[in-house]
């Protein structure tokens, strides 16, 4: 083998005098090392013997490295004579990689790629969101672990609308004279309204007004799940439910959202009480809690309760903006953008005759001329 070696050093010397051949040391030293903790008890090391203890077999490398380092150094020295270039300690590259192939085996050093590599083999198997027949958790766990770049192969939708074009909302100049909070300055930037599509939002997570079950139904739950896909009423069924002003979180599979928190709201077609006052605003709140635990920065809610639950939208714009508005008051730092997302031109009016209520401009001082 040190023959082979040295006509392989011997054919490639010429154009490499400035020093890589120095290289192959390093990658022979190390190779012991490289390969501990990968062999299970009874698995064929490549000295010939058997490994016998947990989880901790070595392969025989090292004694082997160690030869062959000695034999392939001396190459190196008589091949770099009156060149101050080379330095073993700098002994990395992809010399060093035909070195190891020629004293491991192609087959252990094909382990090795495949170990160092296992998680990259793993994410880049296919992701299948139209079909109720995978594994959810695995896929959740894949598609979690990925940037926003990479999730986007993924979506089910190709329109998305992304965060950056989600514009801030500003409050009109001179600030209102009737208001129910004093301006802070630092909630601007953090308020936006959206009229349109919430399963188009490329956001962290996006806001479901779920029922109970959490199996999917009509309005805006029917839509999350349609635009996910099958896997999301498979986790949401591991969840065994939501009880009113409770929140959830899951992923949110072929959505550009992240995240689907889902929340159930209160019924109130019998009337609003205090009770479904209070059940609301814990919708809004406990879903913010769980995206700000769960590390999301961005995210937008639908008009909960105010479809077939019966709960009337000009009353319920007052509980969904007083709830965001305390909860930014204390957390501000914990989040970057809540989306109010209007589907109906109706709620959109509404919410821009209501937030100025809540998140005021700064009031215009009147000159005493």
């Amino acid at each position: 083998m040190a023959l082979q070696t040295s006509a392989l050093f011997s054919y490639i010397r010429a154009p490499l005098r400035t020093g890589p051949l120095s290289r192959v040391c390093a990658g022979f030293q190390g190779a012991g090392v490289r390969f501990k903790h990968m062999l299970t008890p009874g698995t064929l090391q490549l000295g010939g013997n058997i490994a016998t203890t947990h989880v901790r077999g070595h392969i025989k490398a090292a004694p082997r490295a160690k030869e062959f380092s000695t034999t392939t150094t001396t190459a190196v020295r008589k091949s770099s004579q009156g060149n101050g270039s080379s330095s073993p300690r700098r002994c990395r590259g992809w010399l060093g990689k035909v070195a190891l192939r020629a004293a491991l085996g192609a087959s252990a050093v094909a382990l090795v790629q495949s170990l160092h590599t296992g998680v990259v083999t793993a994410m880049a198997r296919k992701v299948n969101l139209n079909s109720a027949e995978g594994d959810w958790k695995e896929t959740k766990d894949s598609l979690l672990s990925l940037s926003v770049k990479k999730r986007r192969q993924h979506y089910r939708t190709s329109n998305f609308v992304s965060l950056e074009d989600v514009l801030v909302w500003t409050p009109a100049g001179g600030g209102s004279e009737q208001t129910l909070y004093q301006r802070n300055e630092k909630l601007d930037q953090k308020i936006s309204l959206y009229s349109g599509d919430i399963t188009k939002l490329e956001v962290d997570a996006i806001v479901n007004a779920a029922k109970k079950t959490l199996l999917g139904g009509g309005g805006v739950d029917g839509a999350i799940h349609r635009a996910a896909g099958p896997l999301l009423r498979n986790e949401c069924a591991s969840l065994h439910g939501c009880e009113t002003g409770e929140a959830k979180i899951t992923c949110g599979y072929g959505l550009p959202a992240k995240y689907v928190i889902h929340t159930v709201g209160p019924i109130a077609q019998g009337g609003v009480g205090e009770e479904e006052k209070k059940a609301l605003r814990s919708c809004y709140k406990n879903s913010l809690t769980t995206a700000t635990e769960n590390a999301a920065r961005s995210v937008a809610f639908p008009c909960i309760s105010t479809g077939i639950y019966g709960y009337p939208p000009e009353q319920a714009v007052h509980e969904a903006l007083a709830t965001v508005r305390e909860y930014l008051d204390e957390h501000h730092d914990k989040l970057d953008r809540v989306i109010f997302c209007v589907f109906l031109p109706t709620d959109k009016e509404l919410y821009l005759q209501t937030l100025p209520l809540y998140f005021p401009a700064e009031a215009t001082v009147k000159s005493k001329l």
